[in-house]
């Protein structure tokens, strides 16, 4: 049974097959793809199968044990899934009606898909309507499935035995076709949304000001990555459910709005950390998806004066390299004492990062704003420590500036004073220590004025403060007031994972610095420096890394390995790893080039030369 207007179609592509050459009795497809090809097809028309899929399984349920079979081809008439009836089914399959056989009129003549490709319009054919006897037993029914742009993208044909198919059936494939196209549509307009949504939360995400929205009873619905980072949270969510655990006296703020308020005024945010003053604006908004009021706060932090410069500390948490599991306890744990009152000792041998844990601190805390003040103990003469910590009058001293001097504790005064090499620290100035922390004053030299200070102290050490302590050479009153939270860091070689992770960080940061390329370390050299202990800890890493890297070469035998070429190697000593030593042989080649001429040297160097005679006076270089 033709539908109307059909039966012109069909005589023209009957005369179409003619001239193509097909026969009435061929059986099989002209094309037939292999399996490769059929894999290429099956991916590109993916979305299609999947759409398509329970569609079909609910069209073949409808008409199970009526001997039908469906089939689904692509655009151009390549069969993608056949499914139905055993018996039905295994006729079209003997006639290789296949995945992978084309159904086009050019292939296997006349039949309801060809018409479909050629037309774009759902038809029905029976009997001797197909072009080929074999195809003379069955009704087939089709109907084209279309992209949202009205593409053919594809056919759907329901087949069966001429006495049992009903003009209905060309309805049901319609209706099916139809339903592909719509969810189809669904899918493109879901995945557009989706890629919508992605682009709306990354630029949600990207912006510098903290934006939570909550429903107008203050529970949170979304917030963006700033949020998180300001009320100092992890794992990208916010703890906190609602806004009066956010917002500082948030029921007025609340009120506020619901009388039809817009806010923009200070107020206290509560953190992990403290509170601290933030502008908060506030605005309702309507949502319609939940057919409710929101409300959208955007918190700004309020301008503190802030030091920038050399008071300010740099260091924070999250620039800290490391992935060993102890390691990454010690952080966490050093993130829970940052904002308490206590003294910090923080113990561990030379290079493993002490003062990058102090500044670290200092910033998890809510002096962050506050200055952060190191003093190396161990660095400055007996005589002057005094007046470094605890300051001086004027005319307190012969030499001492008009005006007199504020010490590193006035200095300090609501930030972070480290005291690093404490151990080194003179026992009479032990005493006056002690009394800073337990009465929170300092006296300057020349003054009897005792000056309240709030300051955090952070001590470190790589010396065993607890044999010092026998060896009468610390204050025991004084260990015990330092070690009230103590921090351990351990030395490189108990963080061999951690090796690698350095190795590419110190690599990608210094030649960047330097503008040098990076360094390629071959892998018998990662193993050596795996393998060694590194005595120096980080600081070790870091210096080797920069003489790679200036040199293009690693250090012959320093790890102690066999030498293999590795680009150039140079056989350097450890005591040459300072930079005062490629400093002192860049010179020396520089004059050399210039036969000792100064200025033409000077030049070359970019620098004074005042300056340069001044560094051969420094390493004592023979011009």
């Amino acid at each position: 049974m033709l539908i109307a207007d059909s039966k012109r179609e069909i005589e023209l592509s009957h005369e179409r097959c003619k001239v193509l050459g097909i026969k009435e009795d061929r059986i099989f497809s002209r094309k037939i793809i292999d399996d490769t090809e059929l894999q290429e097809k099956f991916a590109q028309n993916r979305k299609l199968i999947v759409t398509a899929a329970p569609y079909i399984e609910q069209l073949i349920n409808f008409v199970k044990g009526c001997n039908f079979f469906a089939l689904l081809t692509d655009g151009e008439g390549c069969i993608l899934n056949a499914s139905g009836d055993e018996k039905i089914l295994s006729e079209a399959f003997d006639l290789k009606m296949v995945p992978g056989a084309f159904m086009n009129e050019e292939s296997i003549g006349t039949n309801a898909m060809s018409l479909v490709i050629k037309t774009g319009q759902p038809v029905q054919i029976s009997g001797k309507d197909h072009f080929i006897t074999a195809y003379h037993r069955w009704t087939c029914s089709a109907a084209p499935i279309k992209d949202n742009r009205g593409y053919l993208i594809g056919a759907l044909n329901l087949t069966g035995y001429t006495q049992q198919v009903h003009p209905h059936t060309l309805g049901m494939v319609i209706a099916a076709s139809n339903a592909i196209e719509e969810m189809a549509k669904v899918k493109e307009f879901n995945k557009l949304q989706n890629l919508n949504s992605k682009h709306i939360i990354s630029i949600f995400n990207s912006m510098p000001l903290a934006i939570v929205t909550s429903d107008i009873s203050g529970n949170i619905k979304i917030h963006n990555n700033k949020a998180v980072e300001l009320f100092g949270n992890t794992d990208n969510q916010l703890k906190a459910k609602e806004m009066k655990y956010l917002v500082e006296d948030w029921d007025r703020v609340k009120n506020e709005i619901c009388l039809g308020k817009s806010i923009s005024q200070e107020i206290n945010i509560m953190t992990l950390r403290s509170r601290f003053p933030c502008r908060l604006i506030a605005n309702t908004v309507y949502n319609p998806e939940d057919d409710n009021i929101e409300i959208v706060h955007v918190f700004e932090e309020a301008q503190k004066a802030k030091k920038k410069n050399e008071y300010q500390a740099y260091y924070t948490f999250d620039k800290i390299i490391g992935e060993n599991e102890n390691f990454l306890k010690i952080i966490q744990y050093a993130k829970k004492i940052a904002d308490s009152k206590s003294t910090i000792l923080i113990l561990g041998e030379s290079g493993t990062g002490k003062e990058v844990f102090a500044q670290s601190i200092h910033n998890y805390s809510s002096r962050m704003d506050g200055p952060f003040i190191a003093l190396n103990c161990g660095a400055i003469p007996n005589q002057l420590i005094e007046s470094e910590l605890f300051g001086y009058e004027e005319g307190a001293f012969t030499g001492a500036k008009k005006g007199g001097n504020l010490g590193k504790f006035e200095l300090a005064n609501g930030g972070t004073i480290m005291l690093d090499e404490i151990g080194e620290m003179p026992l009479d100035m032990q005493t006056k220590l002690l009394r800073v922390l337990q009465e929170g004053v300092v006296t300057k030299i020349g003054s009897s004025k005792t000056i309240s200070v709030d300051v955090r102290v952070i001590a470190a050490t790589n010396k065993d403060l607890k044999k010092e302590v026998e060896m009468g050479r610390f204050r025991k009153d004084l260990y015990y007031r330092l070690n009230v939270l103590p921090l351990y860091l351990p030395p490189l070689r108990q963080r061999k994972e951690d090796i690698l992770l350095l190795i590419k960080y110190f690599m990608g940061n210094i030649s960047e610095k330097l503008n040098k390329k990076e360094v390629e370390i071959h892998e018998e050299y990662l193993n050596a420096m795996l393998s060694y202990s590194w005595p120096g800890n980080i600081r070790e890493l870091e210096n080797v890394i920069e003489l790679i890297i200036n040199t293009e070469s690693v250090p012959s035998g320093y790890f102690g390995q066999e030498e293999k070429n590795n680009d150039v190697l140079l056989s350097i000593n450890k005591e040459c790893l300072n930079m005062e030593h490629i400093e002192k042989e860049h010179l020396e080649k520089v004059l050399k080039k210039y036969k000792g001429n100064i200025t033409r040297s000077a030049q070359a160097l970019g620098i004074r030369r005042n300056t340069l005679y001044s560094k051969i006076r420094k390493y004592e270089i023979e011009v």
